[in-house]
């Protein structure tokens, strides 16, 4: 039985670890071959390395355009074809708007919308290219649909890129370009930006046991509970989604 995505070929930025990581693993599960890059090189080399050869690692600053097309062009002189991108390499700092400074906030954004913007960019230049019907997968945030008072930065990157998934979403369609873009807006998800947020809240466990408080469904999620939103809006399943928001918050936003 052929996997949800086989033949498709996918690029997951911010892969070395946590959601990026998860959503590369459930994509390769499922039969796609996948561009496992990250600022991290060796990182992204020892997840490919679990993945076969339906695996090749780059090393990738999103921030970087210069990057992107190399990556790109890489992918498709290697596989042929470029499917899927997801952008989910983010960062975020805990400092509310009297604390955050200048420099602070604009590594944010380079990083959480900059790199987004390019992706989506550098994605629609790729599938053209080879003319695949594809799917550009921005990882967004709950903190992208509501406020949060000591994460402004993160919170205003966030729902850029919520917007700025729409508008791409609409350019590809009244294109025609048969390219699909979505954002997915996770809770607090068991990764290591949610352990350092955790960390800072009276220690790790307790910081957790805190976080799990705020979600409704009173537990913290699991990284591949995201990877299956992502397998989705890559599959043919989704072909009638674009300019949406996947939410996966166990009801954070429902309050």
């Amino acid at each position: 039985m052929a996997g949800r995505v086989e033949g498709k070929v996918a690029l997951v930025t911010g892969a070395a670890s946590g959601l990026g990581k998860a959503a590369a693993r459930m994509l390769a599960r499922e039969g796609a071959r996948v561009v496992v890059t990250d600022r991290n090189e060796a990182g992204a080399k020892e997840v490919a390395g679990t993945m076969g050869e339906a695996a090749r690692a780059y090393k990738l600053d999103v921030t970087q355009e210069a990057d992107w097309v190399r990556v790109v062009d890489d992918t498709l002189a290697t596989f042929g074809r470029l499917d899927v991108v997801v952008n989910n390499a983010g960062i975020g700092v805990a400092k509310d708007i009297e604390s955050i400074s200048l420099e602070e906030w604009r590594v944010v954004h380079a990083v959480n919308l900059d790199g987004v913007f390019l992706g989506c960019k550098h994605a629609i230049r790729g599938m053209r290219q080879c003319g695949a019907k594809g799917s550009i997968i921005n990882i967004s945030s709950v903190a992208g649909l509501v406020g949060v008072e000591n994460l402004p930065a993160y919170c205003s990157s966030k729902g850029g890129v919520r917007l700025l998934s729409k508008s791409v979403a609409l350019h590809c369609a009244r294109k025609g370009y048969g390219i699909r873009c979505n954002s997915v807006h996770p809770t607090f998800i068991e990764t290591p930006m949610v352990d350092g947020l955790a960390s800072m809240m009276g220690g790790m466990e307790a910081g957790k046991a805190r976080l799990a408080r705020m979600i409704p469904l009173g537990h913290i999620g699991e990284p591949d509970d995201i990877a299956y939103a992502v397998l989705y809006l890559a599959s043919d399943e989704s072909k009638l989604m674009t300019g949406s928001e996947f939410v996966v918050d166990g009801g954070t936003t429902a309050m």
